[in-house]
């Protein structure tokens, strides 16, 4: 199976299991599971980063493609939100602070990183189908949706599975933020400030166009539409 994921996919998983590990050390040293939520959130990070693998080798836009797209936009806010798990950290002897803080800021990368390659892969899937100019605006809207799902998540407690269990709970809460955003200043700023932050973290790691960043081994990249 390891043969079939791409270089960057494989620091990838180099990358959360050096977390695993250091959360494993962790517990057995203090036989307790401080930390345990970040076996669950990683999770949940790595899920966007399945659906946007599955994505971006479909050769069509269909029913599936959709589905996936959808699947996708909803757990998506789950990888950076690993950013806010950076909250619990605190000194909690007997571990030395410096190891909590190599724990808690390597979930947050693994977070932010597998965030900005599912993104980069259902850009890439559709930049076959729609214009420049779409995608751009696509993947610019994705930043601000992104900021809300991790606001209404860290902070309204949230999560993707409500869009199933309590989807009315949900649209309740977005219609009031839609309708009446004077009441909810804090949670527009942090939106638009977080899709910000995201935004210039992910228009800078794109310029370093490494081959391979996102295609799978194997498989040539189409060229993107070109227009206006």
């Amino acid at each position: 199976m390891l043969k079939n994921i791409s270089p960057l996919e494989r620091m990838l998983l180099v990358s959360v299991s050096f977390t695993m590990l250091l959360l494993l050390t962790r517990s057995i040293y203090t036989k307790e599971l401080v930390y345990g939520f970040y076996i669950w959130n990683t999770f949940l990070a790595v899920l966007p980063l399945l659906f946007s693998r599955s994505l971006v080798r479909l050769n069509r836009f269909n029913l599936r493609a959709i589905l996936l797209l959808t699947c996708w936009l909803a757990f998506f806010p789950n990888a950076p939100y690993m950013i806010t798990d950076l909250f619990h950290y605190a000194e909690k002897p007997p571990v030395p602070k410096w190891f909590d803080l190599l724990l808690v800021t390597s979930a947050a990368w693994n977070g932010l990183l597998l965030g900005i390659v599912s993104l980069m892969q259902t850009e890439q899937f559709l930049s076959k189908y729609l214009r420049d100019r779409w995608v751009k605006i696509s993947v610019i809207i994705s930043f601000i949706l992104c900021g809300y799902g991790v606001y209404i998540g860290r902070y309204l407690r949230f999560n993707s599975w409500d869009a199933v269990t309590e989807p009315q709970k949900l649209l309740h809460t977005f219609s009031l933020h839609i309708f009446r955003p004077q009441e909810h200043m804090m949670m527009w700023a942090f939106t638009f400030l977080f899709g910000t932050m995201f935004g210039i973290v992910y228009f800078t790691l794109k310029q370093f166009r490494l081959p391979g960043v996102i295609t799978r081994p194997g498989v040539t990249p189409r060229a993107t539409n070109t227009g206006s």
